[in-house]
């Protein structure tokens, strides 16, 4: 789960468990992969628009999280209102204490900062325990206009102006790192070190650094993540978890 390079050499935040072979692949739409989801994660109905993914966690509303990187505090918000699955899916590790420890196994300056991988190389993700094998995420993509977001599906051309994503790849925002299929996406997430907006549409934003953006521009690679906790929600935010009737509330 590397940062690639495509053939025409522009970076895209990709994951892969055999990065030489996929090093000249380039994102593209392609229909949804056949992965296992965690279905032990939530208790709580899913929405209408997202019952084929039942298993996985949600955030209502907005977060903070705080991350110790290098010994210095990162503050970071975390959008369950645009992105309720990969929000969910980033808190839920959070609360589990996934990333506290991990690297940060790919950087590249003035473009992406990436971690959140437990091998330390770019071809790991989350594995709940007592299962076999990763929790992934489908692709999620919330356009302008649109009540819900839209899942698996990749966005070629938002430049256009038809569909153009609310959460767009700006300086300093939180977004999933993935394989070439839509719905790879487990742990690694990365962070942009500068407007990367050819990635809209195809990248799962969800949430961005509000304090502290000097020590993500900073972080080189094997810098480590040192702790990450929920640090607020808001009145509406929680994340579904099993044997509970109603979302926990913090």
């Amino acid at each position: 789960m590397t940062l690639m390079l495509s053939g025409c050499n522009t970076p895209t935040p990709q994951t892969s468990a055999n990065s030489a072979a996929s090093n000249a692949a380039k994102p593209s739409t392609l229909p949804p992969a056949a992965v296992a989801y965690d279905t032990a994660s939530a208790s709580e109905p899913p929405a209408a628009s997202s019952d084929k993914f039942p298993g996985l966690p949600r955030l209502k509303g907005k977060a903070t999280v705080t991350m110790i990187i290098i010994g210095r505090p990162v503050v970071m918000e975390i959008d369950g209102d645009n992105a309720p699955i990969t929000a969910g899916n980033f808190i839920d590790l959070v609360d589990k204490g996934f990333y506290n420890g991990l690297a940060f196994h790919r950087v590249i300056r003035d473009f992406v900062a990436q971690g959140g991988d437990p091998q330390g190389n770019g071809t790991g993700g989350y594995v709940p325990r007592g299962k076999g094998q990763e929790r992934r995420i489908p692709l999620e993509i919330k356009l302008k206009g649109a009540p819900e977001p839209t899942y698996s599906q990749v966005f070629e051309d938002v430049q256009s102006g038809s569909q153009v994503p609310v959460l767009v790849h700006k300086r300093g925002v939180l977004s999933m790192a993935r394989s070439q299929s839509p719905d790879s996406a487990s742990s690694q997430f990365y962070v942009t070190l500068a407007d990367v907006n050819f990635l809209d549409g195809k990248y799962a934003v969800f949430g961005k650094v509000v304090k502290g953006m000097e020590v993500i521009d900073s972080i080189r690679v094997g810098d480590r993540i040192t702790s990450a906790k929920v640090t607020a929600r808001s009145d509406k935010s929680s994340v579904a978890k099993p044997g509970s009737p109603k979302p926990v509330k913090k």
